[in-house]
């Protein structure tokens, strides 16, 4: 698939998302906080300090801003798009434990808070939520891709968890894992609100095109700003992923293009025994050196126009705009 060429706005903000979806994501942040209630009262409590976490609910506003370009009367997309937080936020849990992290989005993570096994079962609970908001929903078409999506997300963590400190990890491997644990759900989250909205499978695959290569294009940004951004920017802290030995982009390009020594260097840094500061600034050298940060971010500019090209089919107007908006901010995050 080739992308057309399209200019990509030098400021771009999500501010025309925002203000076109605030009043369907009142009533989402509505069924978020009736759905997360339980008389188990750690229940609320752990979800709340992750879905209360400062995140911008990218994913839902997604559903609800689909859901206006095709023009959308209803309201069925509030309950969905507050499952797909609840898968999103789920899988964040659990993630959370698998990476021993300790901050997410600058405040102490669940796991550190509760441990562990709070957690894991609170994670269980939001996918919970999710699936019994899918079935009141009706559609067997809906339940389908969501259910779907939540499927390969799983897939895609367990291939990442397989791929960890594996240098040998290849950049088909890589697109493939982020295609599953990141972009599947941007595809599900788009692709639902045409099937509501009965718009027909042109505009259904369109926007589920759009949203996996958004999804892409954003995982392709995170994992470069890993080591460029400080936490208050990308929400973790510099070089989480290079300690953590994650096989992304930036390292699976630096490896390839290096000599023996950087080569060497980088063996022992994914193995685990070269993880200091000192370590982590050679790194950082490595990717400048090799172009490997700069190659990474202009793939994901290739997938943010192959999005951009998704949207063609659609009509101009407050919906369409926002969406291009969105592509364009999910890449320049990362200046």
């Amino acid at each position: 698939m080739t992308a057309s060429v399209h200019p990509l706005n030098p400021a771009p903000s999500l501010d025309p998302l925002v203000a076109l979806t605030s009043a369907d994501m009142n009533a989402v942040n509505q069924v978020i906080l009736a759905r997360m209630q339980s008389q188990v009262p750690l229940i609320p409590e752990l979800a709340g300090h992750l879905i209360a976490g400062g995140g911008k609910r990218m994913r839902p506003m997604l559903t609800c801003a689909a859901a206006a370009l095709c023009q959308y009367p209803g309201s069925r997309h509030h309950s969905l798009a507050a499952a797909v937080e609840f898968i999103h936020t789920a899988t964040l849990l659990h993630d959370d434990v698998v990476d021993v992290s300790e901050t997410r989005r600058g405040k102490r993570t669940a796991n550190i808070i509760w441990g562990n096994p709070a957690s894991v079962l609170v994670g269980d609970f939001l996918f919970s939520r999710a699936f019994e908001l899918m079935v009141e929903d009706g559609s067997l078409k809906v339940l389908k891709i969501l259910s779907r999506a939540s499927a390969v997300i799983a897939e895609g963590e367990v291939a990442q968890l397989t791929a960890q400190r594996q240098i040998g990890t290849s950049e088909d491997t890589y697109l493939s894992i982020i295609e599953a644990k990141t972009a599947a759900l941007f595809a599900a989250a788009c692709h639902i609100a045409p099937v509501v909205a009965e718009a027909g499978e042109e505009a259904e695959e369109a926007l589920s095109s759009f949203g996996r290569n958004l999804g892409i294009a954003f995982q392709l940004v995170d994992d470069a700003i890993d080591y460029t951004s400080e936490s208050a920017t990308s929400g973790k802290d510099l070089g989480d992923d290079f300690r953590e030995g994650k096989m992304t982009l930036p390292i699976i390009l630096a490896y390839a293009r290096g000599s023996d020594e950087d080569r060497r260097f980088w063996r022992e840094a994914v193995g685990g025994t070269r993880t200091s500061d000192d370590d982590l600034a050679y790194a950082i050298a490595l990717f400048h050196r090799t172009g490997a940060i700069a190659d990474t971010l202009e793939r994901a500019r290739t997938y943010a126009r192959r999005a951009l090209d998704n949207l063609a089919p659609f009509p101009a107007g407050k919906a369409k705009a926002a969406l291009t908006q969105a592509v364009e901010f999910a890449v320049a995050r990362a200046y």
